[in-house]
């Protein structure tokens, strides 16, 4: 009974950490829409600041909340049951619409440059961005390669993950740290009457937009960095195949479902065996940190 009100415990916080990240995440989206739209020219594709302000909102939509969403999908307690395959087409599928925004927003930025004869990619902010995007493209592409397309080997999936998770909160935090330098340079340049300097409502606002986006990647990137949150890898193998059977769990779970007569209290009960078999396929980095 300890025992159940302990994992109920974790539930707790974990849906607490939840709900805070998200919060966050959410908090920020609304607030760069304000800033935009109270202190800028609004949203528009006519090469005006319209256009170029697209840039700021599809970012942090897409490339900080959603991507930051798709890194802890996995870690939802409630889509254990869920095929893994199913949970690996939303990762990818999340990962591809924050792909998708990322991309939209820079092809803002130099429409608009080109509209107003700004030269293109001479910042810290432009070399630093442009690299993150060129890497999350490569990151998603062998992602799909590897770990969806059911042809690669298992050994070479086991191989790949840890480089897969480092490389994707690598680049998820490097994204964090561009928005940051962004909207610095965004206020540097804008806030002429008054001045960045004297602190308008508008400087108030965007700093505090930047000081949400470091909050709510560092939740995200704790939440993804608990081993105990970690989708059990064999829970539904557990189940449904002899013990000592192929320790990858990725085909097993993705073509099974749960077929088995055991309901899911059984299924919660046997999350705790199932990471304990599969304590022993750290080494091969199975796990990593995910």
């Amino acid at each position: 009974a300890a025992h159940g009100t302990r994992k109920m415990e974790d539930y707790g916080r974990f849906l607490a950490l939840l709900a805070s990240t998200l919060l966050v995440g959410f908090v920020s989206v609304i607030l760069s829409l304000v800033w935009v739209f109270h202190y800028r020219e609004g949203l528009s594709w006519d090469g005006s600041p319209g256009e170029f302000n697209w840039h700021p909102v599809l970012i942090i939509t897409g490339f900080v909340f959603i991507q930051g969403i798709a890194i802890i999908v996995y870690r939802l307690p409630w889509t254990w049951n869920c095929s893994k395959l199913l949970m690996k087409f939303i990762h990818a599928g999340l990962n591809t619409i924050a792909m998708i925004l990322a991309i939209v927003s820079m092809v803002a930025v130099f429409e608009f440059h080109n509209a107003k004869n700004i030269p293109n990619m001479y910042s810290l902010h432009s070399w630093i961005g442009l690299t993150a995007v060129i890497f999350y493209s490569l990151q998603l592409f062998l992602g799909f390669a590897v770990f969806l397309l059911p042809f690669t080997p298992v050994p070479v999936r086991v191989a790949l993950m840890p480089i897969h998770v480092y490389s994707g909160l690598a680049i998820f935090a490097t994204v964090i740290a561009t928005a940051l330098m962004g909207i610095t340079e965004k206020l540097i340049f804008a806030l002429k009457n008054p001045a960045y300097s004297a602190s308008p409502p508008e400087a108030t606002l965007v700093n505090c937009l930047g000081l949400l986006l470091v909050i709510f990647g560092s939740l995200t990137l704790w939440m993804a960095s608990r081993p105990h949150w970690k989708r059990p890898p064999a829970e539904n193998a557990k189940i449904l195949r002899p013990t000592g059977a192929t320790p990858e769990g990725t085909e097993v779970e993705s073509t099974m479902t749960n077929s088995s007569n055991a309901d899911k209290s059984d299924l919660r009960s046997n999350t705790e065996a199932a990471r304990k078999q599969n304590i022993k396929f750290d080494e091969a980095g199975q796990r990593s940190t995910m």
